[in-house]
């Protein structure tokens, strides 16, 4: 089965994706992640990431060094101008049982933007669920 979301951030906003259960054995897999701007007459240069855990101060800054991070956009695109550039990465090795949150930054005091995301959704055996919510709850992969 396959579970979707999307939504619009402002500069520095975070959403929260519910995905936590009582019993934990449900889990999801990152299917696409995707972003796009609210209108083509704006000016892009802006990251949106997918943690584990909740960040104090979203950041336009990628770090792959940080086991928090499920999913990674970095976007750009020029009012009036044919350049456009977006770079997706997906983890997709990571199976989450817990919930997640979905980051907006900008670096050029770009407006809003909008998200897509598509899970998997996988029924876990218990083993599976326990090494899915320690890992949550340490922030490993």
């Amino acid at each position: 089965m396959i579970k979707t979301f999307r939504g619009k951030l402002a500069d520095g906003g975070q959403d929260t994706i519910r995905l936590s259960t009582n019993n934990g054995m449900i889990g999801y897999r990152i299917k696409k992640f995707q972003a796009m701007g609210i209108s083509e007459n704006e000016t892009y240069e802006s990251a949106i990431q997918l943690f584990t855990f909740k960040q104090a101060t979203p950041s336009a800054e990628v770090h792959f060094d940080n086991s928090e991070l499920l999913a990674a956009i970095l976007y750009a695109d020029s009012t009036g101008s044919d350049d456009f550039a977006k770079q997706t990465i997906i983890f997709d090795h990571v199976t989450i049982n817990q919930d997640i949150f979905v980051t907006f930054a900008s670096i050029a005091s770009s407006p809003a933007m909008n998200y897509y995301l598509e899970l998997e959704q996988v029924k876990l055996d218990l083993g599976e669920a326990t090494v899915a919510t320690l890992k949550d709850m340490r922030g490993t992969n």
